[in-house]
C-alpha cells in the first residue's frame, strides 16, 4: 500500500472514530450500540425516502393508489410530521420555526417544500436520537396511550421510517420511477 493510500486511511479511520467521541460530548450520550444502530437506519431510511421525493414527479405527488389511502405528498407529509412528533414523547424539542398544522398533509403538496421539510425532519429525528441520555433509556413514557420507553420510542421511529420507506417505493414502482439506489445512483 503506497504511503498516500495509507495515510488516507489512517484519517479516515481516525474521523470515524471521532464522530461519536464529539456527539457524546455535545449531547452526553453515546453514539454506540443500540443507538448507533437505531441512528444508522434513521439515515438509511431519511437517504432513501428523499431520494424518491426527488425521483417522484412533482405531478405524481397528488397520485394515491386508491380512494381513501394517502397520496405521495400525503405520506412524505405524514413523515414529517412523526419525525418532529415522536421525538417530542421522549422530551426533545421541536425546531421553533418548524410548525405544521392539524391538516398539513392536505394543504403541504409544493414538492420543493416538502423535500426541504423530509431532509430537515430526518436531520431533528436523528439528533433527537442523540439527545436522550442513555441513563434515560429505560424511563417510561406514554406511546400513544401505551407505556413504553424512552428507547422503545426510538425504536418505533425507525421503524416507522422504514414502514414508509416501504410504502413509498411501492408508490415509486407503481409511477414508473425506479429508486435511484437500485440504479446505481446512491
Amino acid at each position: 500500500m503506497n504511503t498516500r493510500r495509507l495515510l488516507a486511511t489512517a484519517t479516515l479511520s481516525l474521523a470515524t472514530l471521532a464522530v461519536p467521541a464529539l456527539l457524546t460530548a455535545q449531547k452526553g450520550a453515546s453514539a454506540s450500540g443500540v443507538r448507533q444502530e437505531l441512528i444508522a437506519g434513521m439515515s438509511g431510511a431519511g437517504e432513501k425516502l428523499v431520494a424518491l421525493a426527488m425521483a417522484i414527479p412533482a405531478d405524481k405527488y397528488s397520485w394515491r393508489p386508491a380512494p381513501g389511502v394517502r397520496s405521495v405528498s400525503e405520506v412524505f407529509v405524514h413523515m414529517i410530521e412523526e419525525n418532529y412528533a415522536l421525538p417530542g414523547m421522549v422530551g426533545v424539542k421541536r425546531e421553533p420555526d418548524v410548525t405544521l398544522a392539524k391538516d398539513s398533509e392536505k394543504t403541504v403538496t409544493d414538492k420543493g417544500q416538502i423535500v426541504d421539510l423530509l431532509k430537515r425532519s430526518f436531520a431533528h429525528a436523528k439528533g433527537g436520537m442523540m439527545e436522550v441520555p442513555d441513563k434515560q433509556m429505560n424511563k417510561t413514557v406514554d406511546f400513544f396511550g401505551s407505556p413504553s420507553t424512552k428507547r422503545g420510542v426510538l425504536v418505533g421511529m425507525t421503524t416507522h421510517a422504514h414502514e414508509h420507506l416501504g410504502q413509498m417505493i411501492a408508490y415509486a414502482r407503481m409511477n414508473g420511477v425506479t429508486p435511484p439506489w437500485s440504479k446505481g445512483g446512491m
